[in-house]
Parts: structure tokens; C-alpha cells; sequence
């Protein structure tokens, strides 16, 4: 079966702010797409909290954090996807996703990886692209790894406990060939 066609739509200050605070009537107001009630759950509150501040503290992030994953063909909000920010100063960024509960096992995450790692190729400045796994999240896992990911290392975040750091290369296309100096 083909995968989804999904496409990442980021989300203004307001929007973000309204999911964050679990109002999905104010969010629906501003939003370009509707959105479902799995945009107010937890889960997704918790990251929606983290982007409002951080595009309030560093707007040029904006274009780069979570926003909706959205099914193109369906045209419904199935989730939410981004990077935690713009590429730093390594030229790494890291990815999250997750997929609205009701609407899991239907390729949404495998199209949402693909077109986060197609935007983080397409950027001359990513030279890494990170993902953080929980250790028994092997549905995760068995996702990133066909894509070239590699365990680099674990880490301890105080919200989602320990988790496996994986990282890839970039693939970038090759710049444009400069004329000789004559």
C-alpha cells in the first residue's frame, strides 16, 4: 500500500498557545486546517507548551517546530511533526512526530519521517538529522532505522526518562558547480 501523502503545516504563536492550553475551540479559530481532539491531549500539549514558548523566545524557529501532520488526500489533521528547532550550530536538527492515536498503523509516521528527513536534506546547513527513541519503543525504532539512522549514544530527558539517541548524515544535494576563474 502506498504511503500517505502528508505535508507539515506550521502553526502561528496563537494556535500553538491555544493547544497548549488545551483550548481546541480557540485553536480551531486560527488554525489554517481543522484540528481533532487529539490535538489537546496531553501528549501533544505537552510539546504545543514547548513550541509556543520557544517561538515567542526565538521567532525564527517558527518554520522549523512542530506543527500538523496533514493528509493531503483525506485533508484531515492526523498528527503532529517537526524538528525541536533550526539546525545549531553542528548543523544538527531533531525530529518528532507522533500520529493521532485513532489513526496509528496507517503509514502516517513513515510519510511524516520522510518528509521531515526530505526537508533536512534540502538544507544546505543540516549536516545531522537526530531522533530520540524510548528503549522499548521498538515500533520507533524499526521506523528510523531503514533510513540510515544509527544508535550514537543514550540520554536522559526529565520528562520521557532515558532514551537511544540515533543520528544520520544529511544528504544534501551537491551545490552548483562554480565557472572557473579565468
Amino acid at each position: 500500500m502506498p504511503l500517505p501523502r502528508v505535508r507539515i503545516i506550521q502553526l502561528s504563536p496563537e494556535t500553538l498557545r491555544a493547544l497548549a492550553d488545551g483550548d481546541l475551540d480557540a485553536a480551531d479559530a486560527t488554525a489554517p486546517v481543522p484540528l481533532s481532539p487529539a490535538f489537546v491531549s496531553p501528549t501533544f500539549r505537552r510539546i504545543w507548551a514547548m513550541r509556543a514558548d520557544q517561538v515567542v523566545t526565538d521567532p525564527s524557529s517558527a518554520a522549523w517546530v512542530t506543527g500538523v501532520m496533514w493528509d493531503e488526500d483525506a485533508e484531515r489533521a492526523v498528527g503532529r511533526a517537526g524538528f525541536h528547532g533550526p539546525p545549531d550550530s553542528d548543523g544538527m536538527v531533531e525530529i518528532g512526530y507522533e500520529v493521532d492515536p485513532e489513526l496509528r498503523r496507517r503509514g502516517y509516521a513513515r510519510a511524516a519521517l520522510e518528509a521531515l528527513l526530505a526537508r533536512a536534506d534540502a538544507d544546505p546547513r543540516v549536516r545531522v538529522v537526530r531522533v530520540t527513541i524510548d528503549p522499548h519503543n521498538t515500533v520507533s525504532r524499526d521506523l528510523a532505522l531503514p533510513y540510515g539512522f544509527v544508535e550514537v549514544g543514550e540520554q536522559w530527558d526529565d520528562e520521557d526518562g532515558l532514551e537511544i539517541v540515533y543520528e544520520r548524515a544529511a544528504i544534501n544535494p551537491a551545490p552548483a558547480e562554480r565557472p572557473p576563474h579565468g
